[in-house]
């Protein structure tokens, strides 16, 4: 069997971004820039008070007495300059005035009858914005290959952006298949389970960032899985749950190779999720994911969310990891890798990893309460205050 990193390897030497295309500024949220984006304005466009009160010549100040001579408020632009002796109110965010240098705070002057009284001294710029402050015409802000997040989407909307240039997003449909399996909407029959991978998969996608397409749910047999995975070509990619072991109903396999699939690999060194393929058909890749829910999904963030992360164009491709002292015995029997659900707590300045409870692979809310995935070698018992490497699941982005 492959291991896990022998497995990922092989799935993304096959995968490529997809194309690119232009998106509307707020549908872009998320995705994965293009193109450089260099500044076609200076921002903020003129110097301009961060406070309320005052535009000054910071030569004239001390204890003085000046003369109002008008008023600026944000969104207007001033009538006349400040000469010596005199002075503007000016409030946030306004321009200011020609000859004025810096801005006195409303609290630090007495106003009376047109004038103000100032008992100190400040200094030019004081409480000023100056032009170009931020950003200045011919910047480059934004590089190719960075997430779109809302600071950017803030940033893009200020320089006057309407549409940049993006990664697709990717499309993924999503097939479940089973006898026992029943619907969402339909009440399980004598036999038959809820479905549970077909939501929690397509939940999956677009928290990764991509478009899930519901194909349904497919009974164990051979041409009807067929058919639903050749109307799944649509999309960029393909994911399966089930059917994918050595029982006589497994039958993805050979519904894949009749859509002439090629098939990179087929079983992983790890726990959960052993049974695993992955494949290529009309050019997409194409994944068979176990049937039991926890396997699924913790497969899913292995192998698929990486891959899923390459097709829309992202550099980092998998979670975060940190270090973690165990709270408690984590044991991992037998040869494979386990992938054992934790929950984490902040301790001392690190980590403090605790089991979930029983890790049986259709303990659906192990995965609910998991905050990480506790990354075991086979053969391996973690004493209680032992370190423990955590794939970070929640809380950390990415």
């Amino acid at each position: 069997m492959l291991t896990v990193e022998e497995a990922l390897e092989q799935i993304l030497s096959r995968v490529q971004p997809l194309q690119t295309e232009r998106a509307d500024l707020f549908d872009a949220l998320g995705r994965v820039l293009a193109e450089p984006i260099v500044s076609r304005r200076e921002i903020p466009p003129w110097a301009n008070s961060s406070m309320d009160g005052y535009a000054v010549r910071a030569a004239d100040t001390g204890s003085v007495e000046l003369t109002v001579v008008g008023r600026i408020a944000a969104g207007s632009m001033p009538t006349r300059g400040v000469g010596a002796g005199e002075t503007m109110r000016i409030f946030t965010g306004a321009p200011m005035p020609a000859g004025a240098d810096a801005v006195v705070p409303q609290e630090d002057v007495v106003a009376t009858d047109g004038h103000i009284r100032l008992s100190t001294r400040v200094e030019p710029g004081a409480y000023v914005r100056t032009a170009g402050e931020d950003v200045r015409v011919g910047d480059r802000v934004l590089d190719a290959g960075q997430v779109l997040r809302a600071a950017e989407i803030g940033l893009l909307a200020t320089l006057g952006y309407t549409q940049v240039l993006v990664y697709r997003r990717p499309r993924v449909a999503v097939l479940s298949t089973g006898n026992e399996l029943a619907d969402l909407g339909t009440e399980p029959a004598a036999g038959q389970i809820p479905n549970t991978n077909t939501y929690a998969l397509m939940a999956q996608i677009l928290e990764t960032g991509g478009e899930p397409i519901n194909l349904g749910v497919a009974p164990d047999r051979i041409e009807v899985i067929e058919e639903r995975l050749r109307a799944g070509l649509t999309a960029d990619m393909l994911v399966s749950s089930a059917g994918v072991s050595v029982g006589d109903l497994d039958l993805v396999k050979a519904a894949l190779t009749k859509l002439g699939a090629e098939l990179h690999l087929w079983q992983v060194s790890m726990r959960p999720g052993k049974p695993i393929t992955f494949g290529s058909v009309a050019g997409r890749p194409v994944f068979g994911l176990p049937g039991n829910p926890v396997s699924a999904m913790v497969t899913f963030e292995l192998f698929v969310r990486p891959a899923l992360r390459r097709l829309a164009g992202h550099r980092a491709l998998e979670r975060p990891r940190i270090r973690a002292r165990a709270t408690g015995r984590i044991a991992n029997p037998g040869p494979r890798r386990g992938y054992l659900r934790v929950t984490l707590a902040r301790e001392d300045g690190g980590w403090a990893a605790t089991l979930t409870g029983d890790q049986g692979s259709a303990i659906l809310s192990s995965m609910v309460r998991a905050d990480g995935l506790a990354v075991v070698p086979g053969d391996t018992i973690v004493e209680t205050g032992g370190d423990v490497e955590v794939i970070v699941l929640k809380g950390f982005g990415g």
